[in-house]
C-alpha cells in the first residue's frame, strides 16, 4: 500500500511537504486505517514491554510511535479546515469517530499507565535533563486528565462520551459552513453598496458569479458583523449584513447548532465529572497557566465594568456625531468611521489604497521578521500546496541556511471555513528529524484576476497576527515531538502572535509596506502618528464584544452535570449569562454567539477563549519591553526568539516567560492599551 498511497512514506519533497498534487480524497482513508494500526502494533510494543519501565523504553518509544499517524493528520486536516469539499467533509465525519476511538485506546491503557506512572514516582532518581522531566511529568499529567486512571466502568462511559463527542464537534462546523454560505446576503441594486470601494464592489460580484447569481454577494466572517459594515452608507443593508450574521446556526432548520450545543455542553460536564472535576471549565483550566476558573473569572470581571462604561460613552458620542438617536448594532462601526474621521482625521476605509496584499506580505510582514529575526523568504512555485490559492515560501536563516516552510492561504471561499488560524504540516522535532512547514489561512475577498487586493486596517493587523504564530512554529526548536511547534498552553499560545501585531505600524516597517497603490507615495507621516496614537479607540467596544465572548464560553462549561441537563433553551441562557457579567448593550453583541461560535464548539478553545486576554497580559507587558530596547532591534529579536519562541513546550510558559523578561508580567500595561486604567 506504501508504494501506492503518497500518504504513507514519508515525502520526498524539501521540508517533507506533503505531495498534494498527487493525493487524491479517496487515499485518505486507507491511509488513516493503516497508520492507526501501526501506531496500535508500536504502542503494544510498549505497554507488553517485560522488562523494567525506562525513559527510553517507555517515553522516548512513545515519543518515537505514531509518526505515520501525525503526518496523514495534519496533511488531512489542513485541507479539511481550508478546502472542506464535499467529498473531505463526507471522509471528516466518518473519520471523527475513529480517530477520537483511537486516541482513547492509548490514552486509557491501564498497562502503559502503569508504566509511566513508575517513572514518575521515580522521576527523581532517573537523572533526566529537563526537557526530559518535563516530557515524563507532562504525560504522566495528560494521562490522568484523560481518565486513565479511572475503573473500567468509567473509562467504558468516558469512550462513549468522547466519541460522540467528536461527531458532535464535526457536525457543529458542518451546519455553521452550510448556515453561513446559505445566509450569505445578495444584493441586486448597485446603489445599496454606496460606500464600498471598486475592489470590494469586484469581489461581491465575483462572489455571486461563481455561484450562478446576479448581482453582488456580501459573503459572512466568522465573527459578528462584517468589515463593511463601517462603508455601507444604506442602513437597511447593514441591517440584513447584522440579522444575518446573527442568525447563523439559531433560526432552526437543518442548519440550527442549537440542540447539537446542548449535547456537547451536557457530554463535556459528564466528562469532566468522570474525570474529578466540577465543571468543564475546572477540567480543563486546571492544566493552564490560569489554573481554576475562578482566577479567569477574577481576570473577565475585573475588565467587564470599565469597558462597558467606556462602551456606553461611546455609543452616546456615536449616536451624535453619525444622528443615529437609535443607534443599534448594524450602525457601530459605521458610526465609528464618522467619529475617527472627526475626531483622528483618519478615514480607515481610505486607508486602503496604502495596503496592497503583496507589499504588506512582503515589505511589511516579512521585513519586520527579517529586521528582528535575521530571516528570509524565497517564493518556491515548483511546490504545490493544497489548494492553487495557497502560496509556498522557504524561509532561510541568516547565514542562508533552510528553516522551513511557510504556506499563505489569503482568499475565502466557500469549502474554507470562517476565521483566521496557523497549523503546522510537519512540526520540527529533533527525535523526528523533521523541519517546520507552517500554515496561515485567511478569509479576504478576493477582487479578481488583474485587481489588486487592497486590504483593510483590521485585515494587516490578522496577518501580522498570524504571522506570529507561524514564526512560533518556525522557530521552536524540540528534542520530543510532545513539545515541537506551537504545543504550548491554550491560555499560552496567543501570546506570540499578539505581540508580532506590534510591528504593523511600527517605525522602520510600515513605511516600507504602506505606499500607495498608484503613486507609491508612502502614508503619511502625519496619518501614521494619529493611528499609533489611537490605541485606545474603540477599546470600549472592542473589549466588551471580546469579554462578552469570554464569558458566554466560561458559562456554558462552568455548568454542572445537573445544570447542563436541563432543556436549556440558547437564546435566554446567553441573556442571563451576560447580565450576571453587566454586559448587556444590545448595540454591543458578543463577538461569538452560542450557535457560531466554532472557537468553543468546535475548535480546541473549549473553555478557554478566555486565553486571548490572558494572553495579552504578557503581550503588552512584552510590547514595553521591545520599546525601552529601541523596537525594531535585532538583539531584542533575538533574545525573544531564543528564550520564548525557540522552546516550544518544552518549558513552563511562565518559567520561560521570567526567563526572557526578567519578571513576571505586570496587568498595569494591558490596562493602560485597552483604556481600562481611569
Amino acid at each position: 500500500m506504501a508504494s501506492v498511497n503518497p500518504l504513507l512514506s514519508r515525502s520526498a519533497l524539501p521540508y517533507a511537504l506533503p505531495d498534494y498534487a498527487a493525493i487524491e480524497p479517496e487515499h485518505y482513508l486507507p491511509a488513516f486505517d493503516e497508520a492507526f494500526r501501526q501506531h496500535r502494533a508500536e504502542v503494544e510494543r510498549i505497554a507488553s514491554e517485560t522488562a523494567p519501565p525506562t525513559f527510553e523504553n517507555t517515553l522516548v518509544a512513545l515519543e518515537r510511535a505514531g509518526e505515520t499517524l501525525d503526518r496523514v493528520s495534519r496533511t488531512f486536516f489542513t485541507v479539511s479546515s481550508a478546502d472542506a469539499t464535499p467529498a473531505i467533509q463526507a471522509i471528516e465525519e466518518e473519520l471523527a469517530p475513529l480517530l477520537s476511538a483511537h486516541g482513547d485506546a492509548i490514552r486509557l491503557d491501564e498497562r502503559l499507565y502503569a508504566r509511566v506512572s513508575a517513572l514518575h514516582d521515580a522521576r527523581d532518581t532517573l537523572d533526566l535533563d529537563a526537557e526530559s522531566l518535563r516530557l515524563l511529568t507532562r504525560t504522566f499529567r495528560e494521562l490522568t486528565l484523560a481518565g486513565a486512571g479511572l475503573s473500567p466502568d468509567d473509562k467504558r462511559r468516558l469512550v462513549e462520551i468522547n466519541t460522540r463527542l467528536s461527531s458532535l464537534t464535526t457536525t457543529f462546523e458542518k451546519h455553521l459552513l452550510s448556515d453561513t454560505n446559505e445566509l450569505a446576503v445578495l444584493v441586486s441594486d448597485e446603489r445599496e453598496l454606496e460606500g464600498l470601494a471598486a475592489g470590494e464592489r469586484s469581489a461581491a460580484a465575483r462572489a455571486a458569479e461563481q455561484r450562478g447569481l446576479d448581482g453582488w454577494l456580501i459573503t459572512l466572517p466568522l465573527f459578528t458583523g462584517h468589515p463593511w459594515l463601517a462603508s455601507l452608507a444604506d442602513r437597511s443593508v447593514r441591517e440584513r449584513i447584522m440579522n444575518a450574521s446573527r442568525a447563523r446556526g439559531g433560526h432552526g432548520g437543518d442548519n440550527d447548532n442549537s440542540a447539537t450545543v446542548r449535547e456537547i455542553v451536557r457530554l463535556r460536564a459528564e466528562r469532566a465529572a468522570l474525570l474529578g472535576f466540577p465543571t468543564h471549565a475546572a477540567a480543563v483550566t486546571a492544566d493552564q497557566t490560569a489554573g481554576s476558573p475562578e482566577a479567569v473569572a477574577g481576570l473577565l470581571r475585573r475588565l467587564a465594568e470599565p469597558a462597558s462604561r467606556n462602551a456606553a460613552a461611546e455609543k452616546a458620542e456615536r449616536a451624535e456625531v453619525s444622528g443615529i438617536e437609535d443607534l443599534a448594532a448594524h450602525d457601530w462601526a459605521y458610526a465609528t468611521e464618522q467619529v475617527r474621521a472627526t475626531q483622528l482625521d483618519i478615514d480607515t476605509a481610505g486607508l486602503r489604497p496604502w495596503f496592497e496584499a503583496e507589499r504588506v506580505l512582503r515589505d511589511g510582514v516579512f521585513a519586520a521578521a527579517t529586521a528582528l529575526y535575521g530571516i528570509t523568504f524565497t517564493e518556491r512555485h515548483d511546490l504545490v500546496a493544497y489548494h492553487p490559492g495557497a502560496r509556498v515560501f522557504e524561509v532561510f536563516e541568516e547565514d542562508g541556511t533552510g528553516l522551513g516552510l511557510y504556506i499563505l492561504d489569503l482568499y475565502t471561499r466557500d469549502t474554507k471555513r470562517g476565521g483566521a488560524w496557523m497549523n503546522s504540516i510537519v512540526t520540527p522535532a529533533e527525535l523526528r528529524r523533521s523541519a517546520p512547514v507552517v500554515v496561515n489561512n485567511l478569509n479576504v475577498s478576493d477582487p479578481g484576476e488583474g485587481q489588486p487586493t487592497l486590504l483593510t486596517l483590521d485585515e494587516v493587523t490578522t496577518l501580522f497576527h498570524e504571522f506570529g504564530h507561524a514564526l512560533h512554529g518556525l522557530f521552536a526548536r524540540t528534542r520530543y515531538p510532545h513539545f515541537a511547534g506551537t504545543a504550548v498552553f491554550r491560555d499560552f499560545v496567543e501570546f506570540p502572535s499578539q505581540v508580532n501585531e506590534m510591528w504593523m505600524l511600527a517605525a522602520g516597517v510600515v513605511e516600507n509596506y504602506a505606499r500607495h497603490i498608484e503613486t507609491d507615495e508612502p502614508m503619511p507621516a502625519d496619518v501614521i502618528e494619529r493611528l499609533t496614537a489611537s490605541g485606545t479607540f474603540d477599546q470600549g467596544f472592542a473589549t466588551s464584544e471580546y469579554l462578552a465572548a469570554a464569558w458566554l464560553d466560561l458559562a456554558w462549561h462552568s455548568l454542572s452535570v445537573d445544570d447542563a441537563m436541563a432543556e436549556i433553551d440558547v437564546a435566554d441562557f446567553e441573556r442571563r449569562a451576560l447580565e450576571d457579567i453587566g454586559l448587556t448593550e444590545p448595540a454591543v453583541p458578543p463577538r461569538y454567539s452560542t450557535t457560531y461560535f466554532a472557537h468553543i464548539f468546535s475548535g480546541g478553545y473549549s473553555a478557554g477563549y478566555y486565553s486571548y486576554i490572558w494572553s495579552e497580559v504578557l503581550d503588552a507587558d512584552t510590547v514595553e519591553w521591545f520599546a525601552e530596547k529601541g523596537g525594531l532591534d535585532r538583539a531584542a529579536g533575538e533574545r525573544f526568539r531564543r528564550r520564548l519562541l525557540g522552546v516550544g513546550g518544552a518549558k513552563d510558559p511562565l518559567e520561560a516567560y521570567r526567563d526572557f523578561r526578567g519578571r513576571d508580567a505586570a496587568i498595569e500595561p494591558l490596562l493602560r492599551r485597552r483604556g481600562l486604567d481611569v
